[in-house]
């Protein structure tokens, strides 16, 4: 035993880290930025008391900050961190990644404390496991820390403006796109409703291009940021069209942000290196960003537990109302009813499936998974399909009307998946496609069935698709994963 305990604090020394307290002791202070605490300190507050940047109405659920040293970037780097200060956040999650070390999945520190010349800062280790336990791609290789600016230079700001919260350092080894869906899925599922959550995505922008250049090349980089697609951002990335060091940190945010419901986006101050020092033959860009949840949709966006919501109460309530109404006059006049709405999220192209419940049992369901019309329309038509067209049950009769229940999934559009680890269960609905065959589970049948992300895969193939059941672990498969706003009658 004493052998095992003596190699444990071996690897403990080993990885920098102090056996009795787990203190991770700062790597770049005196270089990066002031190693003197008061120093440190008045730089800090004096770039954060610069900003002018208005703070959105809204929640603040995200922010983008840059990490260079602070002679360079704080700047920036103030306006995000002046953006969110005094807010009451309890747990900081900071996502950066590997510049100088190679490893393949993702690096969570889920333990003990940081310790800057500002004094130490506690990781949130119940927050850490639950991401942990998420996915088995979710580890603590604390290696990935040490020397690392994407995460360090990110925790003295954190000290400064959100003091008391608590940190989840977190850092990409390879920044593939499925490993971004993976921590996405976790953050969603362990935030859920919590305020008090917020996650840093810490970037750069363009390296060492000719001033107008690099000025060129973020702007379109911002305007894709703006887009709110973080696919299509990751991809121009990987295509070289446009630059993030932190691609996967970003794209991660994005998707983190898109299932909490935090669409808006302001872009608080960008500048580059030639900004600071005016030498403008070879700069580094820097972006500061916030994500929030507006003000108005705060009360309305409040879900049931575990919920993954896109409409407020007064929306789901009018799509099952136009659902109801159109099953009824459909059975007994055998016609939809008309309706007219202006309500700019109930006209938006959204996929939709209405799905029918009889005395508790499955009665019809069916739907589109893209959106081919304005959202409220597509509820109204996917209301007849299911009553009279879905072809594994009977018409509805008048008679079973008062014993209908309805259900409406507002659908996210689709994702393609590149690791099926980033799957949530409950969370996530599939697509499988190969060839001219495809099939699709909702969201909801995993919670039905309690089956595993293997059993789920499995029988979606085999009973949706008409393929072999391992058809999935196919290369030539092609799988998409979405979420689903799903609501019903009471």
């Amino acid at each position: 035993m004493k052998r095992v305990v003596a190699l444990f604090v071996l690897l403990l020394v080993g990885q920098g880290l102090s056996a009795d307290e787990m203190v991770k002791k700062a790597d770049l202070a005196g270089s990066w930025y002031p190693a003197d605490k008061k120093e440190l300190t008045d730089l800090l507050e004096g770039f954060m008391s610069q900003s002018l940047a208005a703070k959105p109405e809204g929640r603040i659920l995200g922010i983008i900050s840059p990490h260079a040293g602070y002679n360079f970037s704080a700047r920036a780097a103030g306006a995000a961190f002046n953006a969110v200060k005094g807010g009451g956040y309890r747990t900081v999650v900071i996502i950066g990644f590997s510049h100088r070390k190679p490893f393949s999945g993702i690096s969570i520190y889920d333990r003990g404390v940081f310790e800057t010349p500002l004094g130490e800062i506690a990781v949130d280790t119940e927050f850490a496991a639950q991401l942990k336990a998420a996915s088995g791609s979710i580890t603590f290789y604390p290696d990935l820390f040490t020397d690392e600016n994407s995460v360090e230079m990110i925790i003295p700001f954190t000290q400064i403006a959100l003091k008391g919260a608590k940190i989840v350092p977190i850092a990409f080894g390879g920044q593939d796109y499925g490993s971004c869906e993976v921590l996405a899925g976790a953050l969603s599922g362990a935030i859920k409703e919590r305020e008090d959550v917020l996650v840093i995505a810490s970037t750069d922008m363009s390296h060492y291009h000719p001033y107008e250049e690099a000025v060129r090349i973020d702007t379109l980089t911002i305007n894709k940021i703006s887009g709110l697609d973080p696919a299509a951002l990751y991809d121009q990335i990987r295509l070289g069209r446009l630059e993030l060091c932190g691609a996967a940190p970003v794209t991660t945010l994005m998707l983190t942000m898109k299932s909490l419901g935090a669409g808006g986006l302001k872009v608080l101050k960008y500048e580059n290196s030639g900004d600071v020092t005016g030498d403008k033959d070879g700069v580094v860009g820097y972006l500061s960003a916030v994500f929030y949840r507006a003000k108005s949709e705060i009360q309305d966006s409040k879900t049931k537990e575990g919920e993954n919501s896109m409409l407020n109460e007064k929306q789901r309530k009018r799509l099952l109302e136009i659902a109801r109404l159109t099953v009824e006059e459909y059975v007994k006049k055998g016609k939809a009813p008309v309706f007219t709405e202006t309500d700019p999220e109930l006209v938006k192209e959204k996929g939709a499936f209405v799905t029918l419940h009889y005395k508790g049992e499955l009665r019809g369901c069916i739907g589109n998974i893209i959106g081919r019309g304005p959202l409220y329309q597509t509820v109204r038509d996917m209301a007849v399909e299911s009553s009279s067209n879905d072809p594994r049950f009977p018409p509805v009769s008048a008679g079973e009307l008062k014993d209908i229940k309805v259900e409406i999934s507002v659908l996210s559009e689709p994702q393609r998946v590149r690791d099926i680890n980033g799957v949530i269960m409950g969370t996530h609905g599939v697509i499988v496609r190969r060839g001219a065959r495809s099939g699709v589970f909702l969201p909801q049948v995993a919670t039905e069935t309690g089956w595993s992300r293997e059993e789920f895969l499995s029988n979606l193939c085999a009973h949706k698709a008409g393929l072999p059941s391992d058809a999935w672990k196919d290369p030539q498969t092609e799988l998409y994963s979405f979420t689903a706003d799903v609501f019903g009658e009471e």
